[in-house]
């Protein structure tokens, strides 16, 4: 496998997207704003100076979905705010078949190092209608979020907790909670699910991509020259 540099100079890139036309959207979390790589390799501004954007989803009528102190939709320059609950941010966002939007939100600083107690956060669905609902809570960090190929399975990274938050998932409901992990040192950021239903995982303190099983079998790995 090949690793292809695409952009270069930021400072935390989060929430990358790649719509039907190849452009790459990305975020620069501490600097600000949302990028747009096209497949030439131009990279434009698509959203100016938003700061604290880790997630991103492609909205059907056009423009972004974004999150950082709440969750809005950002076409043609023109920002229409969808949720805004009472935490001091969100963080990765994911979007499911029927265009329902699921993000967690951050309570406690995520770069803090001083060994204290976190506040959970929670995770919440935000209808295409607008109404919103929480699923659950006690996420320490939330990070990337996912479904299994058929939606019936919904994987969430809870990075200080060191696994994947797992639920059976039908009609935006939640059900038998579970945590999974491969075993030994894991520290779950963004995360995808391929057609096969295999979880790639960004795993920040091995450096590394890792393929992960239903089961929690770790099946590939993809290192990456980056310092974990």
């Amino acid at each position: 496998m090949t690793i292809e540099t695409l952009a270069y100079g930021y400072g935390l890139i989060e929430g990358p997207r790649v719509d039907a036309d190849g452009n790459l959207f990305f975020s620069d979390v501490p600097n600000g704003g949302v990028y747009r790589r096209s497949p030439d390799g131009e990279i434009t501004v698509a959203i100016p100076k938003r700061r604290g954007v880790g997630g991103i989803a492609l909205h059907a009528d056009g423009g972004l979905v974004v999150s950082g102190r709440n969750i809005c939709h950002v076409k043609d320059g023109e920002t229409r705010i969808v949720f805004a609950p009472e935490a001091p941010g969100l963080n990765d966002l994911m979007a499911d078949a029927d265009g329902a939007v699921y993000c967690g939100t951050i309570r406690s600083d995520p770069f803090g190092a001083d060994g204290s107690e976190r506040t959970p956060g929670e995770c919440y669905r935000i209808d295409p209608d607008g109404t919103t609902a929480e699923l659950y809570g006690d996420v320490s960090l939330t990070n990337g979020i996912g479904f299994s190929p058929d939606g019936s399975v919904m994987y969430h990274s809870d990075s200080t907790n060191g696994h994947l938050i797992v639920h059976d998932i039908a009609d935006g409901a939640v059900s038998n909670r579970r945590a999974l992990s491969p075993g030994g040192r894991f520290d779950p950021d963004g995360l995808a699910v391929d057609e096969a239903g295999t979880i790639w995982v960004a795993d920040f303190g091995a450096g590394a991509a890792r393929a992960i099983s239903p089961a929690g079998e770790e099946i590939d790995r993809v290192e990456v020259p980056a310092t974990p």
